[in-house]
């Protein structure tokens, strides 16, 4: 998933939709969910919670999120497990942080943001993948 999600990224799509548009081809979850994840980029549009975080997490909520059949404490566990993974190796979370040292729309940036778009497709595939989820 880490190169699909670049591909994305690197001709045009935000970070969240990356995540989940890798997902979606990988068939992990539906194509609506891309169009939701739409809201959630550069920081949810206010530079807050990393794109690429939220676009996995959702992917995460899609397969394990709170339905008639579960109470969707799969979801959180594997959501916080996500996180803590992605602070080890990034030291925050927020996307005006991560990317405080370039001009929001600069190619640096966007070379910059790509790390954290691999990172995050790589990391929600290894957390599906550890939970065996059925493609």
């Amino acid at each position: 998933m880490k190169e699909i999600a670049k591909k994305y990224f690197l001709s045009g799509y935000s970070c969240s939709e990356s995540v989940v548009q890798a997902a979606i081809d990988k068939g992990y979850v539906s194509e609506e969910l891309l169009a939701i994840s739409t809201v959630f980029s550069g920081g949810m549009g206010v530079r807050c919670l990393c794109g690429a975080i939220a676009g996995a997490q959702l992917v995460i909520g899609a397969i394990y999120g709170k339905t008639k059949n579960s109470d969707g404490m799969k979801a959180r566990a594997l959501a916080k497990e996500f996180s803590q993974k992605f602070m080890e190796k990034f030291k925050v979370n927020c996307c005006k942080i991560l990317s405080k040292d370039y001009d929001f729309h600069s190619p640096e940036r966007k070379n910059h943001c790509t790390n954290m778009v691999e990172f995050s497709a790589q990391l929600l595939e290894s957390v599906l993948e550890n939970e065996h989820v059925q493609v």
